[in-house]
């Protein structure tokens, strides 16, 4: 199954592409959460391929919700057509698609694949993580204070003033931190080595899923804030090579300065 979760996204990639920088349909889901037609193809694509290869499987989606079949399945797909909608939308190329495959509510497959750089991570449950089927780990960084960091902002604009003191505490913490706008992308670059550590409140399970389990397979941490075990539908949630995790956790828990 992952062979087919790596193909279906690439092709899925492509549908991204040939839109990419064309003139697209938008529409608003909230104040400024978007959706657009390159979404809607990409999972239509997407589920039509799974419902034709495994149609006894769930799913869960982005744009269309969940779907089941009857009785309670053992599989179930968790997608994200577009990972990136808003910088699609103004033609920033940092995008992807991400999909990811639980059995009996354990990740076990979980795919990335940035058309525009022709990168397709993947990582299936004991057998590691790859970027174009070369296998990556996390960084070896040790100290906060050296770590390059990246995050993103919820589409919950009453919420983003808490958010931004505790963007400015892990900016004084640390040597850098970004704010790329897809965190599927965020979390497979941690999962490489290109960034040392992850944080994020507003997520959903589609954001997130394939890049915890590509965090987890090249030797990394995934938690909650408070250190707990991490549930990828109950965020927030802290990624890291697991060498500045406490640090980072320390860092989120500290009181926000008033």
């Amino acid at each position: 199954m992952l062979n087919f979760a790596m193909e279906t996204a690439r092709e899925a990639g492509h549908i991204l592409l040939e839109k990419f920088g064309g003139n697209i349909g938008i529409s608003k889901k909230g104040d400024i959460d978007l959706v657009t037609e390159a979404d809607l193809a990409s999972e239509a694509f997407i589920i039509e391929k799974i419902n034709t290869h495994f149609p006894q499987h769930s799913l869960l989606a982005e744009e269309s919700g969940a779907s089941a079949v009857s009785g309670d399945a053992e599989w179930k797909w968790i997608i994200d057509p577009l990972d990136g909608t808003t910088n699609y939308a103004h033609g920033y190329p940092c995008f992807c698609v991400t999909m990811a495959l639980e059995h009996k509510g354990e990740l076990v497959i979980g795919v990335s694949y940035d058309p525009t750089r022709d990168e397709l991570f993947s990582a299936e449950k004991h057998h590691g993580a790859s970027i174009n089927n070369k296998r990556i780990s996390v960084s070896k960084t040790n100290d906060l204070s050296e770590a390059m960091l990246v995050t993103g902002f919820p589409y919950d604009l009453s919420r983003r003033d808490h958010l931004a003191s505790t963007f400015e505490r892990f900016l004084l913490s640390s040597r850098a931190v970004r704010r790329d706008g897809s965190a599927a992308i965020d979390l497979a670059y941690v999962a490489c080595g290109r960034f040392d550590g992850f944080w994020e409140e507003g997520l959903n399970a589609w954001d997130v899923a394939a890049g915890v389990l590509m965090i987890k397979e090249a030797g990394g941490t995934c938690s909650s804030y408070d250190g707990s075990d991490l549930n990828i539908y109950s965020p927030p949630f802290c990624a890291s090579n697991g060498l500045i995790h406490n640090e980072m956790l320390e860092v989120l828990s500290a009181p926000a300065v008033s």
